[in-house]
């Protein structure tokens, strides 16, 4: 391999791009689990409002502090599956860009092996 070969930083970029897709996948758990808190963080304030199961101060307070959780895991981990998407973007284009650079050849006159 020569030095202006760029398979070495080809293989880190895709090294690279796993990394951010196991970020943005954990993002996605995150906020699935926030609308998951707020949902239920509703539930249990509109319950306890109503008095149907007779659950006190303490209740609502909960609720009100797990719909408050909620939206602030939610917005922070949206704002963070953003960015990483943009650094995946702009990592599959430096890649694209890269691989574009390669001098690749068509193997056409070679024969066929018979399995």
């Amino acid at each position: 391999m020569t030095e202006d070969d760029p398979t070495d930083e080809i293989s880190d970029i895709e090294d690279r791009i796993e990394r951010l897709a196991e970020i943005a996948e954990r993002c996605r758990k995150y906020i699935l689990a926030s609308k998951i808190a707020i949902a239920g963080g509703a539930a249990l304030l509109l319950v306890t409002i109503l008095g149907l199961f007779g659950f006190g101060q303490t209740a609502a307070l909960g609720a009100i502090a797990l719909v408050l959780g909620g939206i602030v895991s939610l917005g922070s981990n949206i704002s963070t599956l953003r960015q990483t998407d943009d650094a995946i973007g702009a990592a599959e284009a430096r890649r694209a860009a890269l691989i574009g650079t390669i001098d690749l050849r068509v193997v056409a006159d070679t024969p066929m092996k018979l399995v």
